[in-house]
C-alpha cells in the first residue's frame, strides 16, 4: 500500500462521496490499511454505510460542510458529485463547480497537503465522438450538457488550486463498472425489466472503460505519486462496443436485453425533444431520455492512458474478462 507519509505512518483522510461507488471503495480500500477516514454523509443511511467501511460518518454536505469537518486530514479525496441526468436547472452547478470550490477552499483552511479529485471523460463532451484522445485534449466547459460543462469547470478550479505546499491531482475514469455499482447496472436493469431498454445505433459506439477495482488502484497511487495540477485517464486494458460491456453487465443480473435500437439522430432528437416538454409542463418524474444519455449511448470515447502509466506508475489490476467474471459472481 502507498497510503503512507515519508516516514512510514498511517495517515488520516477526509472523502467526500464516501456512501457511492467510487468513494465507497476507495474509502473501504483506505480504512483497511488501517488509516484514519472521516467522510461526509448527508443522513443516517450514509452514516451507516460508512460506518460499515470503517470510517468515521461527519455530518455535512458540499454546501454546510467547514474546514472544521475537514479535521487534521493531510489528503482529501473529493468524489462527490451531482451525476443524475435531470434536476434542478442550478443543481449541477452548485454540487459540481460551487461545491468543488468550497472544498478547495476549506481544504487550504485546514492545512491539506494533497487533493484528489474524481473527474470524468464527460467534461471534455459536447457531442463529438472522443478518439485517440489524450489529457491534451480540450476541456468542454461551456458544452451544452449540464454534467459536462460542470465537471470541466470543476477540474478547472482543481488544477489551477495546485500551489506549493497543496498539491491537486485529477483522476478520469470513463464508465466505471464492477461490484458495487449504484448507478449504471441498475438503471440498465431497471429499464430492461420495464420492456424501456433501447439500444442506440445496435450499441455499436466504442469505448473505453474502468473497472472500480482499477480505480481504486489509481486513487492509491495518486496520492503519493503525479504531477501537481494534472490530469490522468484511468482505464482498462483495451476498448470495446457498448453493446458487450452493457450486455455482460445485463447477464450478471440474469438479464437478456432485446434488440430494439434506434440511430443516433432520433435518440438526440428525443433527447432534446424531452427536455424541452419536461422544462416546460408539469410532468412529473424525469423525461425518458435526456439529451447527455443520448450522446453518451452513441458517440465513441477511445481514449489514451500513457501519461497516468508513466507519471503514476499505473497499470489495471484486474482485466475485464475477469472482472465480468467476479460480477456474475457478485450478484
Amino acid at each position: 500500500m502507498t497510503f503512507q507519509d515519508s516516514e512510514g505512518n498511517r495517515c488520516a483522510f477526509f472523502v467526500t462521496g464516501a456512501s457511492g461507488f467510487v468513494g465507497g471503495a476507495a474509502t473501504r480500500k483506505l480504512t483497511a490499511a488501517g488509516h484514519d477516514v472521516r467522510a461526509m454523509s448527508r443522513s443516517e443511511k450514509s452514516d451507516t454505510a460508512i460506518r460499515t467501511l470503517g470510517a468515521k460518518p461527519v455530518r455535512c454536505d458540499l454546501e454546510t460542510v467547514m474546514a472544521a469537518d475537514i479535521g487534521d486530514a493531510e489528503t482529501v479525496l473529493h468524489c462527490a458529485a451531482f451525476v443524475e441526468q435531470w434536476g434542478p436547472r442550478d443543481a449541477w452547478k452548485r454540487f459540481n463547480v460551487d461545491g468543488t470550490a468550497r472544498m478547495l477552499d476549506l481544504s487550504r483552511q485546514a492545512g491539506v497537503k494533497r487533493f484528489v479529485h474524481i473527474g470524468t471523460e464527460a467534461a471534455l463532451f459536447h457531442g463529438q465522438h472522443l478518439r485517440g484522445v489524450d489529457e491534451t485534449y480540450p476541456l468542454a466547459p461551456n458544452s451544452p450538457y449540464p454534467y459536462s460543462s460542470t465537471k470541466a469547470q470543476a477540474e478547472k478550479l482543481v488544477r489551477d488550486a495546485n500551489a506549493p505546499g497543496f498539491t491537486t491531482i485529477v483522476l478520469r475514469p470513463r464508465f466505471v463498472w464492477g461490484p458495487g455499482d449504484t448507478t449504471l447496472a441498475p438503471t440498465i436493469e431497471a429499464m430492461a425489466r420495464a420492456g424501456k431498454f433501447v439500444w442506440v445505433n445496435h450499441g455499436a459506439a466504442m469505448t473505453s472503460t474502468t473497472h472500480i477495482d482499477n480505480l481504486a488502484h489509481a486513487i492509491d497511487l495518486a496520492l503519493t505519486r503525479g504531477r501537481g495540477g494534472e490530469a490522468y485517464f484511468i482505464l482498462d486494458d483495451g476498448v470495446r462496443p457498448m453493446r458487450d460491456m452493457i450486455t455482460g453487465m445485463a447477464a450478471s443480473r440474469g438479464l437478456t436485453l432485446a434488440d430494439k435500437s434506434v440511430p443516433a439522430w432520433i435518440a438526440d432528437t428525443i433527447g432534446a425533444a424531452s427536455e424541452m416538454l419536461w422544462s416546460t409542463l408539469p410532468l412529473r418524474g424525469e423525461p425518458p431520455l435526456t439529451r447527455f444519455s443520448a450522446m453518451i449511448m452513441s458517440r465513441d470515447a477511445i481514449l489514451k492512458d500513457g501519461k497516468a502509466r508513466a507519471e503514476l506508475d499505473y497499470r489495471p489490476v484486474i482485466s475485464v474478462e475477469d472482472g465480468m467474471k467476479g460480477l456474475v459472481r457478485t450478484v
